[in-house]
């Protein structure tokens, strides 16, 4: 009987696949491998290569699996690491051309970044505009001033912030270039449901959209909600009436009013016990005439 192979231990790193770019976690065998250093990563088009940039800990939870966002081959050579540092050379290069040549055929676009391929296979072009734009003249010269596939790919002002980054109004780096994978839908409802000011200026970001942090807490509010008696509801404890005014869904409190327009704040405690007055539907007063 053949003896059962070993399961050999992954380690797991913080990878970045360009200056100022965003961090990924991504597995291997290599236990070794030091901040700085330039590896070959299993991608969507082959091998790419990649900067340490830090040592993510391992799981471990015997129930727990990890899992990465990508798996490094092997350390790169030293051929790979001088063509890895002339990327971002050459990626500038391509902007500055580019942009004379938008310029040349007075396309209404903005050019937000250029990503040259590794191999050399293609190099893609992302941009924004305000309508749709005939790029197929640049497109030609484009190919012909670097022999190689184009790709011309229109994106969103919220893929042009994650892009440019920047800071957000909390002070920290915008969510979505630093950790956001992708962009989930922000509704207003969001910010009515933990109630925060629907003033536009302090609940959009520096894209001119809704926060994306605006979904964090979200489910939170709305599951600490539930139970809870909603604003203009009349409550009855103790043989005295309170209206709701409002619901502090963290806190499981309700600010109330009672008949004097004095405030209190009940506890879950005291909401919970108290009795919902109904409001008496009304009679009819009017009765139909017999003809």
């Amino acid at each position: 009987m053949e003896e059962p192979k070993e399961e050999q231990l992954q380690y797991f790193y913080r990878i970045r696949f360009r200056d100022g770019g965003q961090h990924f976690t991504a597995s291997s065998l290599l236990t070794d491998l030091k901040i700085d250093e330039v590896v070959m990563v299993r991608g969507e088009f082959g091998l790419e290569p990649a900067c340490i940039v830090g040592t993510a800990p391992a799981c471990r939870d015997s129930d727990c699996e990890r899992k990465a966002s990508y798996e490094l081959a092997r350390r790169a050579v030293h051929e790979e690491c001088m063509r890895y540092e002339k990327i971002p050379g050459e990626e500038e290069a391509a902007f500055n051309t580019s942009k004379e040549l938008i310029a040349k055929h007075g396309l209404q676009m903005r050019l937000v970044r250029v990503e040259r391929f590794f191999n050399g296979s293609k190099i893609i072009f992302y941009f924004t505009a305000d309508k749709r734009v005939d790029f197929r003249a640049l497109v030609k010269d484009l190919v012909q001033e670097f022999r190689t596939r184009v790709e011309m790919r229109q994106v969103g002002v919220r893929h042009e912030t994650k892009m440019l980054g920047g800071l957000g109004t909390c002070g920290r780096e915008l969510c979505c270039s630093g950790h956001m994978k992708k962009f989930d839908s922000v509704s207003i409802k969001m910010a009515k449901e933990q109630d925060l000011p629907l003033n536009p200026a302090k609940i959009s970001g520096v894209c001119n959209r809704l926060l994306c942090c605006l979904t964090y807490e979200f489910e939170t509010y709305k599951r600490e909600r539930k139970g809870m008696p909603k604003p203009g509801k009349i409550l009855k404890l103790d043989e005295k009436l309170y209206r709701v005014k409002r619901q502090n869904p963290l806190q499981r409190t309700v600010l109330v009013a009672d008949e004097a327009g004095d405030q209190h704040v009940l506890s879950a405690e005291d909401w919970q016990r108290a009795e919902i007055v109904r409001p008496e539907k009304k009679k009819k007063t009017e009765k139909k005439q017999e003809s």
